[in-house]
């Protein structure tokens, strides 16, 4: 737990919830850093995996790996530092960990074969429309039966009489 009065003196460091880059584990960004040369101020890019994201705060951080000739390449930015410009998503990726050492070990094209997943601009989280629409179809099935029984009276009295008239089980008929 943090103490509120470091709470506060943070509190004026951190980015706004839409300053702050939208990203997750796996997928592949463009990190987007100013640099001071001489007088002159320029922007300078990195591109690789997100393999992780520690922290919380001023102190939250996300490592990025890229190969550059056969040699694997990872800088770790502070995510809520002013020398990040910007963090660009050029994909996203479908993973089940939190971080993703376990690609250090892999050379080539299999350092980066993640399933892909879409990118919506809108949203950044999962959408959750399959459980709505699961859940408004199970309403329109409850009101379905409602709505025959409404229109026909005596469909109850239909129903009990043929459970009356049917033959018994085994072929039997009396």
């Amino acid at each position: 737990m943090i103490h509120p009065l470091l709470a506060k003196v943070q509190e004026s460091s951190l980015k706004s919830e839409a300053d702050k880059p939208k990203f997750d584990i796996g997928d592949s960004v463009e990190v987007h850093q100013k640099i001071l040369d001489g007088d002159k101020e320029r922007t300078q890019t990195f591109s690789g995996l997100v393999i992780a994201r520690r922290g919380y705060g001023t102190s939250e951080t996300f490592t990025v790996r890229k190969i550059v000739d056969g040699e694997g390449v990872e800088r770790v930015f502070p995510v809520h530092s002013p020398k990040i410009a910007s963090v660009d998503v050029k994909k996203r990726a479908i993973v089940r960990r939190a971080k993703l050492y376990y690609l250090r070990d892999r050379v080539g094209k299999k350092a980066f074969t993640l399933k892909e997943r879409p990118i919506h601009k809108e949203t950044v989280g999962r959408k959750r429309t399959r459980v709505k629409e699961r859940k408004q179809k199970q309403a329109e099935a409850k009101a379905a039966p409602a709505a025959a029984a409404a229109v026909d009276p005596n469909a109850r009295e239909a129903r009990k009489a043929r459970r009356k008239t049917k033959k018994p089980a085994g072929g039997e008929t009396t």
